[in-house]
């Protein structure tokens, strides 16, 4: 069977203005760096989760890349993207877990997947025409710039615990991006990760114990969802946390989409109900096996932004890498030692592209600023989304995402249907 990718060029080399779209592949070799680089870019983030919320890591790990070529499939190689864990999960996994254990926090993940689901066939069904309007260029792009940044402080957090790694790793990225030209510039991600890497292990910040231990080959932990029929009152009581998460997740894929969109080709946005469709499938997937909830990441938007490299067999090689790491603890275990402020380093650069993005999304769109309608809609979305703002109503909580997710909704539709009031008045 032939393989849906068509070779770019030669395979061997890219132009400095050229980019290499969906539906196109480099050198096998080369298209394998590529892929490592979105490995790396999702590992920090996907595995914070997990660790945050004690579900386990390479359950997680396996499930995304189970999630990722799902996806895949369902879009048809024709939307870039890997499916990591969502931090919009944290909070109510935390408080389901605490309150009705790991099994009622899985039977949450799985409604909201199934909910999202459902959004991508309402979209696939009716078009994006109200997605559209519902999220114009100046509030798309808030969304897509307020996930980017709101991401800061966890690079922050991983870079004060190692600053010489963290630094020596960003500077690295930097500089290869700087100096190399080609590939080898469109690898400066991963060349950093590296140099970042072997400066650790000589400032001993490198444990290589679990290694040693570590089995080659095994499967991770599975937990099912418990059953809401035997404590209903303990199961779904939990929902309310999780139902937020839905209207998360639907704005990072939207945005996700129209950043790639934005890099790529305007059609990409037609694929949107595909998409919620996929990422509803595998957060129901992972629910049903042990694994957190996924997403479309920004992290691997960056990778992108970074390299223009947008070839599907590139995430294809993500997600199968993925799924090998989840199966073998002994190279788990050697991806685990990969220390904070390699991560640290490497997230600090990638958070900022993927905020930086959303500005592209209103500079290309001509977005005029000098209408208070999209000032004060970037302006409170932005600040809500960077300081994390949180509001807790009773057992719902909503991160600074969500609430700067419907504050760039309601401010912007608020404030243009008062202005068409008042010149009709």
């Amino acid at each position: 069977m032939a393989l849906p990718w068509t070779l770019h060029g030669d395979g061997k080399s890219v132009g400095a203005q050229e980019v290499v779209g969906p539906g196109e592949r480099l050198s096998w070799p080369l298209t394998i760096g590529i892929g490592s680089q979105h490995v790396v870019a999702m590992f920090g983030a996907t595995f914070l989760v997990p660790l945050l919320t004690d579900f386990p890591p390479s359950t997680t790990l396996l499930f995304s890349g189970i999630g990722t070529l799902l996806f895949l499939l369902i879009t048809g190689n024709q939307l870039p993207s890997y499916l990591g864990s969502s931090f919009a999960f944290i909070a109510p996994i935390t408080a389901a877990t605490a309150s009705a254990g790991m099994g009622s926090a899985l039977f949450g993940i799985l409604v909201v997947g199934g909910l999202l689901a459902l959004v991508g066939v309402v979209v696939q069904l009716t078009g994006t025409g109200w997605i559209d309007r519902l999220m114009p260029p100046i509030v798309s792009g808030a969304i897509v710039a307020l996930i980017g940044f709101n991401l800061a402080p966890v690079a922050k957090a991983n870079f004060e615990k190692a600053p010489l790694t963290a630094l020596i790793t960003l500077g690295a990225v930097i500089l290869c991006a700087v100096l190399f030209r080609g590939i080898l510039g469109r690898l400066s991600i991963f060349l950093g990760v590296l140099v970042g890497y072997v400066a650790a292990v000589f400032l001993g910040e490198v444990d290589f114990s679990r290694v040693v231990d570590a089995a080659w080959i095994g499967l991770p932990p599975f937990t099912a969802p418990a059953n809401p029929f035997e404590n209903p009152a303990a199961v779904f009581g939990v929902l309310p946390a999780f139902l937020p998460v839905v209207l998360v997740l639907i704005a990072e894929n939207v945005g996700h989409i129209k950043g790639v969109a934005q890099m790529t080709d305007a059609k990409v946005n037609r694929l949107t109900g595909r998409a919620l469709l996929a990422d509803g499938l595998a957060t129901m997937l992972a629910g049903f096996g042990g694994g957190s909830g996924t997403t479309t990441y920004g992290e691997n938007i960056g990778v992108m932004a970074a390299t223009r490299i947008y070839s599907t067999a590139a995430y294809w090689v993500a997600g199968i890498v993925a799924i090998l790491l989840g199966l073998s603890p002994k190279v788990g275990a050697i991806i685990f030692t990969i220390p904070e402020g390699v991560l640290g380093g490497v997230t600090t650069a990638l958070y900022g592209l993927i905020g930086v993005i959303g500005v592209k999304i209103w500079l290309d769109n001509k977005v005029d600023f000098s209408k208070p309608v999209n000032q004060f809609t970037a302006a409170t979305a932005l600040v809500i989304g960077i300081a994390d703002f949180t509001l807790n109503a009773g057992t719902l909580s909503f991160n600074g995402i969500a609430l700067g997710t419907v504050a760039a909704i309601v401010i912007y539709h608020l404030m243009t249907w008062l202005g068409r009031v008042r010149k009709t008045a």
